[in-house]
């Protein structure tokens, strides 16, 4: 913050102490870099295409570029990016240096990604915001994530931040083994005593209505229809008869509301890459390579990946800085 704040970007720091310019326009803080770029010499080429490294007798002396030229350097950092987010220029490069250099990458898979559910249901409440719900991720029957937020049903499923964050838990092969699933808990601050003298106040209510009428302030209105097909109850039923049993299977229904998880959304839309090189190959102290001298790697083109949070922003920043430091 000392370093944004003495090149004149002005901050502020919001709930969870996050922080941004105080002007909110991102392009603020490029042009702080810049300057400091400017300020300290340092050459920056746009549109110039990378095609390989320079390597000879197990030292980086280089890198190709796509028009013939070489340039020759003491340090190469491969800071490239994963494969998330191709328009920004991360299209996988990185890896085939690395490859080239002699490394291992470990399979590239989305993370921190909306997650493809199949079930009618879902896709028909496309556009659909909840807050305050409880979310838990299910592999198996271990409850693998547990937190309370905010969610979106999509066109292909489901995402929002609590989405996000389940899905950094998971890889594509736990979805091919199946038994991944989601529960919902639509009411997580009412325990089911409470919920069912809720429902039985709001039945009170519309008590010569239709059971399929009568949930309009406990649900948002696009999830009625869904809940009512879900619970049993036929949508013309009275509430006035509705049984004990009926309105306990609600209950449940209300507090885990399954979701079956079919696969990720595409890696293109995935805030990070999940794999990348691997890191047994890279000296933690340094990130220079441990097969090739001179040759270093910084951010999402390592196999390293975490929560939302500014976790992924940290690895780039603390791997970057290592990375470059001067010998």
């Amino acid at each position: 913050m000392e370093m944004f704040e003495h090149e004149n970007l002005r901050l502020k720091t919001e709930r969870g102490n996050r922080v941004f310019p105080a002007s909110d326009h991102s392009s603020d803080v490029i042009k702080a870099l810049d300057g400091m770029l400017k300020k300290n010499g340092v050459a920056v080429n746009l549109n110039t295409e990378v095609s390989g490294l320079i390597i000879k007798e197990g030292i980086c002396k280089g890198i190709k570029l796509k028009n013939g030229r070489e340039v020759f350097a003491d340090k190469v950092i491969v800071a490239t990016g994963g494969i998330s987010y191709p328009s920004t220029g991360s299209t996988g490069d990185g890896y085939r240096f690395a490859v080239s250099a002699g490394h291992t990458v470990v399979k590239p898979e989305p993370s921190l990604i909306g997650l493809v559910c199949n079930e009618e249901w879902v896709r028909s409440l496309q556009g659909l915001s909840l807050k305050n719900v409880e979310l838990k991720l299910y592999k198996g029957k271990k409850v693998i994530y547990e937190e309370l937020g905010e969610m979106l049903f999509t066109h292909f499923g489901i995402s929002g931040p609590l989405v996000l964050s389940a899905s950094a838990l998971i890889n594509e092969r736990d979805i091919e083994n199946g038994d991944i699933y989601v529960s919902l808990d639509l009411k997580p601050g009412l325990d089911k005593e409470a919920l069912d003298k809720r429902l039985l106040r709001d039945f009170e209510k519309n008590i010569n209505k239709n059971f399929g009428n009568s949930l309009n302030e406990l649900l948002p209105s696009k999830m009625i229809d869904v809940i009512v097909n879900k619970s049993g109850i036929a949508a013309e039923t009275k509430v006035n008869v509705v049984t004990r049993g009926e309105r306990q299977g609600l209950c449940d229904l209300l507090k885990d509301l399954r979701i079956e998880v079919n696969g990720f959304g595409p890696i293109e839309e995935a805030i990070v890459t999940r794999g990348g090189i691997s890191v047994k190959e890279i000296n933690p102290s340094t990130m220079e390579s441990k097969l090739c001298r001179n040759l270093y790697f910084a951010g999402e083109v390592i196999d390293v990946d975490a929560m939302t949070g500014g976790y992924n922003l940290q690895i780039a920043w603390s791997t970057g800085y290592l990375a470059g430091e001067i010998d």
